[in-house]
């Protein structure tokens, strides 16, 4: 994987929003590295040897279950962090952290969109927090925004149609990638939903017929996303507004940067700045 130290931190919403000071104090230790598709960036139940903020890759958070059904419980993006549970723990292994203060992960993180994004250690992330509480500030009220994401999609997938949580699952991806494509299959979709395929099939049959979607094989383009959201619970409109405050919160409190947004509306499209490059492989 290439990776190189990089000065730059725009293309992270959660580091651009950091204090000055608290971006010098890791700007040395963050990594620039790519993140391709389908690749586990840890597995659950596994030491947390380092973190992630996504730029142009998308991941999902997975709980597996012990007969090995899967369900996504959160998607991050270029809004947030992989790892939170870093700088979580404590000297108590019962609290997910081993004798040795190693953290264990909760959940196992897959690249569903490959692309790029920053690497940090684990154990640096959360040396740094407790030096700093602007900055465990700054990360606490990211992973209370992750954590509404993911008991809003435990509440979806308990009491809503297998139809509303296909539509609420693209629209929280597309907030998240810059175009309108997915690049996976209706069993990948499912598994990720925690459903039966036939149910994702039907689901996304009834939604190319109303010319909401196209699906190809192992791809679904959304043709019309405003009529998606309409399809979809109110679901996406609580975990979309949980990150909005979020994002206005953090422009309130860091000077703004170009090249930021969150998201997209039914004609705007998410924007990443130029100017990084990897360096040799590590």
């Amino acid at each position: 994987m290439s990776s190189t130290t990089v000065s730059h931190r725009e293309k992270n919403q959660l580091l651009a929003a950091l204090p000055v000071v608290d971006w010098r104090g890791i700007e040395s230790q963050i990594e620039w590295v790519e993140m391709p598709s389908g690749s586990t960036l840890h597995e659950a139940g596994t030491s947390l040897r380092h973190v992630y903020f996504p730029a142009t890759a998308v991941v999902s958070l997975i709980s597996t279950m012990m007969d090995g059904a899967t369900v996504e419980v959160a998607a991050v993006g270029s809004e947030g962090m992989v790892g939170v549970d870093a700088f979580m723990g404590s000297s108590n292994a019962n609290n997910g952290t081993s004798s040795t203060g190693t953290v264990t992960a909760q959940n196992t993180a897959l690249v569903v969109r490959g692309g790029y994004g920053y690497r940090m250690k684990a154990q640096s992330i959360a040396q740094q927090a407790k030096r700093s509480e602007q900055l465990m500030h700054h990360l606490l009220n990211y992973t209370r925004t992750l954590f509404l994401q993911m008991s809003q999609t435990s509440a979806c997938n308990r009491h809503h149609s297998t139809d509303q949580q296909l539509a609420r699952w693209l629209l929280v991806h597309l907030d998240r990638q810059p175009d309108n494509v997915f690049h996976i299959t209706q069993e990948r979709a499912a598994s990720m939903l925690g459903v039966r395929r036939e149910g994702v099939t039907v689901g996304a049959l009834r939604l190319q017929r109303a010319g909401i979607i196209r699906n190809g094989r192992g791809q679904i383009s959304v043709l019309d996303r405003a009529a998606l959201e309409v399809h979809s619970c109110e679901c996406h409109s609580v975990i979309r507004s949980a990150y909005d405050r979020l994002k206005n919160d953090a422009v309130q409190q860091a000077p703004p940067l170009e090249g930021i947004v969150f998201g997209r509306s039914a004609q705007a499209r998410t924007t990443f700045p130029g100017g990084l490059r990897s360096g040799a492989d590590s």
